[in-house]
């Protein structure tokens, strides 16, 4: 797992070429502008997918992971919290992994951090993760832009 600001991305670089694909995008990208949905970049190799959202309670984190992509999670606008952990043997498994969905859902805690506009996490393949909470002082709900580019693994 990797957190970091945007300005940060070129220092990434190495990771891939698929992964620098994604940091370049999201360094070109006026992400205001883009409509929510999804967008191919390489067709499923690398997508994007605009996201508009109130944030939700810890109680209701949703710990996830996947096997044959990895996520750069870009907070365009506003901040949230995220949470993960290492995958484990010993993790609970809530939900069995969807191959056409590819992911899988855990019972899980884990290590939660700030993610404020203009900071992008990136979530390798069986990374267990959960996005998308409340953060902030006021520990309300929020309005947040996110960009997640699904990255393929490389062959």
């Amino acid at each position: 797992m990797i957190l970091d600001r945007l300005e940060n991305a070129s220092m990434y670089r190495g990771l891939g070429a698929r992964i620098a694909a994604a940091l370049d995008y999201l360094c070109g990208v006026e992400a205001a502008r883009l409509s929510p949905g999804r967008y191919e970049l390489d067709g499923d190799r690398l997508v994007a997918i605009v996201q508009r959202y109130r944030t939700k309670p810890l109680v209701e984190a949703v710990w996830e992971a996947h096997r044959r992509y990895f996520d750069v999670q870009y907070v365009a606008e506003g901040i949230e919290r995220m949470g993960y952990v290492a995958l484990d043997a010993r993790l609970a498994i809530r939900q069995p992994y969807d191959a056409g969905r590819d992911v899988v859902f855990f019972d899980a805690w884990g290590d939660l951090f700030e993610v404020a506009a203009g900071s992008f996490a990136v979530f390798a393949p069986r990374d267990v993760h959960a996005p998308g909470l409340v953060a902030g002082p006021s520990g309300e709900p929020a309005e947040v832009l996110k960009v997640v580019v699904k990255c393929q693994i490389e062959p």
